[in-house]
């Protein structure tokens, strides 16, 4: 498996109006998704990135870092040492490292304010940073992650997380929920769409025709012929028989623990795992800090940084903007490249 490098340009020139505009949330208040943003203005990107986020939030913030930098409106012609603001009002004040429940409605509101710009062709793509799911459910919020609010916002019925780096695709069948559900979460029905979503995904948006992909099984040794589950025998691999009869190059059931293997991943473009916390641990070993999340079958261009919130080092200067950067990297080689989304 390998990366190819106009699946994560690199941009080398300054932006002009010309080229694509890129929207940047800026996530949780407290956390350092402010920081990472405001690093931005130290990169040129073969675009015009705009940062959605309180303007005087993200001013006190490059304030603290220390960083000689200009916020500018959105419709001003990108120079070096600034970065352009879309302004979204917090509801109280921030502090760096302390959450504060009642902004949990801001932060939606990048989200909102980003997604409808893309829908109206002002955003050519989003690239979002990090979000604290505790402060926005705690404020009586029902949220689950990005994935799942854009989708529920643009109305899609299923989307697929795949995670890119480290020369890896890691796709999930189930995302953010407890491991006691995920073997409810598994149906014969839902696999079959994450496999087709996921397949037409590579094909459109990064480029890979007839992808090869890996399908791991969900317990451990792959049920071991159904004595340690049955969900392979009864769900995943009568999907995948079904698919393989349809022209899909598909592998698998595979025991998980002996899927990423050298041998195998040469001669494959994706993994498929099960559940969250089944593939990224792998990705996340080979490329922490320098992956991203590409959403699949959004109507619209979405990628992430691999990360969290990182609480501990908002407003210190430790934190690392280099997944953001290869977000926003990745997002303009989709949109430049004309990376079909369904509509």
């Amino acid at each position: 498996m390998s990366i190819s490098p106009g699946e994560l340009p690199v941009g080398l020139r300054p932006s002009s109006k010309s080229l694509p505009v890129i929207a940047v949330t800026s996530g949780e208040p407290a956390g350092i998704g402010p920081d990472i943003c405001l690093a931005l203005a130290g990169r040129r990107f073969a675009a015009r990135l705009v940062v959605l986020g309180d303007r005087e939030l993200l001013e006190a913030r490059a304030r603290q870092l220390g960083l000689d930098l200009r916020l500018t409106a959105p419709e001003d012609e990108s120079t070096p040492g600034s970065i352009a603001c879309l302004h979204v009002p917090l509801a109280v004040s921030c502090r760096a490292g302390v959450l504060d429940r009642r902004n949990a409605p801001y932060v939606l509101a990048l989200l909102d304010r980003a997604l409808q710009g893309c829908l109206s062709g002002e955003f050519a793509a989003l690239v979002t940073a990090p979000v604290h799911k505790g402060v926005i459910n705690d404020a009586g919020i029902p949220f689950v992650g990005h994935t799942e609010y854009l989708a529920e916002r643009t109305r899609v019925g299923q989307v697929v997380m795949m995670l890119v780096g480290g020369g890896l695709r890691v796709a999930l069948a189930t995302t953010h929920l407890a491991l006691k559900d995920v073997p409810g979460g598994l149906t014969r029905e839902g696999l079959e769409r994450t496999i087709r979503i996921l397949v037409e995904g590579l094909a459109h948006q990064l480029g890979i025709s007839e992808p090869r992909i890996l399908v791991a099984g969900l317990n451990p040794h792959g049920g071991e012929g159904g004595h340690f589950g049955r969900e392979e025998i009864e769900i995943i691999g009568p999907v995948l028989e079904k698919l393989r009869a349809e022209g899909f190059r598909l592998v698998g059931p595979l025991p998980a623990d002996t899927l990423f293997v050298p041998s195998r991943l040469a001669a494959a473009d994706c993994v498929l795992a099960m559940y969250h916390d089944q593939g990224l641990p792998v990705l996340k070993y080979a490329s922490f800090g320098k992956g991203i999340n590409v959403t699949l079958d959004l109507p619209l261009i979405r990628t992430s940084v691999d990360h969290g919130t990182a609480l501990e080092l908002a407003g210190s200067g430790g934190a690392d903007p280099e997944s953001l950067f290869v977000a926003v990297e990745g997002a303009i080689g989709m949109a430049r490249a004309g990376a079909s989304v369904p509509r």
